[in-house]
């Protein structure tokens, strides 16, 4: 069996890393970082095949250029003078249209229902890992009649490609939270969600990999590529050179980077967000989208997890205060009897969530390269669809039927 190198030691290197091993293909994996924080750890951890429409939708770009003038907003583009950021917003204005959703849906919609059978196959086979995987949906939590009109739409749509989605209303979300009083209109509980520890499940992969003899390699920046004719024989790297039979990029928000070091045009950008833990009392059951504030709110035990924004930025990981403000603001807002506390800067995560400006990842082969693939540009999906994406790429490498069409997430869709 041929060797595999990674790039990347985020989720989605780590679950491809685990099908390859299961395989039996000889894995290393190099990360740039030292594989304790990341944009996989201190996420929501939300699986969700709720999520069916791409980022790029239409009302996106009204959204935000209103959301531009707030430094509280949930969305917001840093106007800068880059070329990266002025074609990402060229391919991201042509993509918010309804054909482009409409296309889009299947592909989604089939990733993300096989990532979850993937998690809860993954959590019988691993009792061990403790992971906390909770199958109590997803609450999409509203307070005005526009966000009712959008969300109640959006359950119409779920329903027609599948997937369960019931509106409620401010009583019946109030039942599902007996411990909180909400100030909403209603809600939308999609019951096909599920939700985890990721930290945990970061924790656990890493581990049982390094036991299942995957040689992961922190703290290894990659310098160049060496090839030979149509294909990447080394990596050249702050930790030495590493042969490889076969690449594949996992990089998150640095795949962009690496994609041009092999000639690739692979658009992207970070979507920072940021999250803080509370106390969780009273305790909230259930999670939640606070829906015009954009906020994932995953109860965890005795602890919750709010998190939010999407910054499009470079790979600046540089706290703004004012952004963690807009995510704190909004928790009374909606659970009126919740009474957090403001972080201490020390105690707000942020992480850099890799956006393609169509929405969908980046998955498989690319024609410049007979032994290149890349699985990342999740955007905010990354933890939701990371087994899934480490299965297809197993599959690609070992020519087996595909279990689902992935031709929309090609890298060479911009080349």
């Amino acid at each position: 069996m041929s060797n595999v190198t990674i790039i990347g030691g985020g989720i989605v290197g780590l679950f491809t890393a685990y099908y390859l091993s299961e395989e039996g293909f000889e894995v290393t994996l190099l990360d740039q970082g030292d594989m304790q924080q990341g944009c996989s750890t201190g996420n929501a951890g939300m699986i969700v095949p709720s999520h069916i429409v791409p980022l790029a939708s239409p009302g996106m770009i009204s959204k935000g250029l209103k959301w531009m003038f707030s430094a509280t907003s949930p969305f917001y583009i840093h106007p800068r003078l880059d070329r990266r950021l002025l074609q990402w917003c060229l391919h991201f204005y042509r993509a918010s249209n309804k054909k482009h959703v409409e296309h889009s849906i299947p592909y989604l919609k089939n990733l993300s229902l096989l990532s979850k059978r993937l998690y809860l196959n993954f959590a019988l086979q691993h009792p061990e890992s403790q992971i906390g995987l909770e199958e109590k949906g997803l609450l999409m939590l509203y307070r005005t009649p526009e966000m009712e009109r959008e969300e109640i739409e959006m359950a119409h749509l779920a329903n027609q490609h599948g997937l369960e989605a019931t509106v409620l209303s401010r009583e019946e979300a109030q039942q599902l939270e007996p411990n909180v009083e909400l100030d909403v209109r209603g809600a939308v509980h999609f019951t096909g969600d599920a939700h985890l520890d990721p930290a945990r499940l970061h924790c656990f992969l890493k581990d049982y990999l390094t036991a299942k003899g995957v040689k992961l390699v922190s703290q290894a920046q990659v310098l160049k590529f060496e090839h030979k004719g149509d294909r990447i024989r080394a990596i050249v790297t702050t930790k030495g050179d590493f042969n490889c039979d076969q690449l594949i990029v996992c990089a998150g928000a640095w795949s962009g980077q690496l994609a041009s070091k092999l000639g690739i045009y692979l658009p992207m950008l970070s979507g920072k967000g940021y999250s803080f833990m509370q106390q969780n009392q009273p305790a909230l059951q259930v999670p939640a989208i606070l829906c015009e504030r954009k906020v994932a709110v995953t109860p965890f035990g005795e602890q919750v997890r709010f998190g939010g924004t999407m910054e499009i930025t470079g790979t600046d990981h540089s706290i703004n205060q004012q952004r963690v403000r807009g995510i704190f603001d909004s928790i009374s807002n909606y659970y009126t009897s919740f009474q957090p506390t403001f972080p201490e800067p020390g105690k707000v995560w942020s992480g850099l969530r890799p956006c393609s400006p169509d929405g969908l990842p980046y998955i498989g082969a690319t024609q410049r390269w007979s032994n290149v693939l890349f699985g990342t540009g999740h955007s905010m999906m990354g933890l939701s669809l990371a087994p899934a994406t480490g299965k297809v790429l197993a599959e690609q490498l070992l020519q087996r039927k595909a279990q689902l069409l992935t031709d929309a997430f090609s890298p060479d869709r911009y080349n």
